[in-house]
């Protein structure tokens, strides 16, 4: 596990933030050692989501902030929900079908001020 120059708490403020931000966008742009560890969280909680239990509700929304989402349904009625619903009911059965790798990294090239590798990483 990477520490990413971060005591414990803030790795795993930064974790949580940058997974819900994934399950929310479903596509964010940031660093490649960032991108790294935040696929094996994200992966974990489709999982949870493709098993769809109470257990797997709990340990998913004890991890996942408490994020609203503003969606559009096939009406065009716009829905605001919370993102562990969304994962639940929008994401997870997407990949119902598939065992894994729910995530595509691509890289983009270095950051202007620091040469940091930069990524996106998106839901495929």
């Amino acid at each position: 596990m990477r520490k990413l120059q971060r005591t414990s708490s803030q790795r795993k403020a930064l974790l949580r933030d940058l997974t819900t931000d994934l399950i929310v966008h479903e596509r964010i742009q940031t660093t490649e050692a960032r991108a790294k560890e935040v696929r094996s969280t994200v992966e974990k909680m489709i999982t949870l989501g493709k098993r769809g239990d109470l257990h797997a509700r709990r340990k998913a929304a004890a991890y996942i902030r408490r994020e609203l989402v503003t969606s559009t349904d096939a009406e065009g009625n716009e829905n605001t929900i919370f993102a562990l619903q969304k994962l639940f009911d929008d994401v997870a059965p997407r990949y119902a079908e598939r065992q894994g790798g729910y995530t595509r990294i691509m890289k983009m090239g270095p950051r202007r001020g620091d040469g940091a590798p930069i990524v996106i990483i998106e839901l495929v």
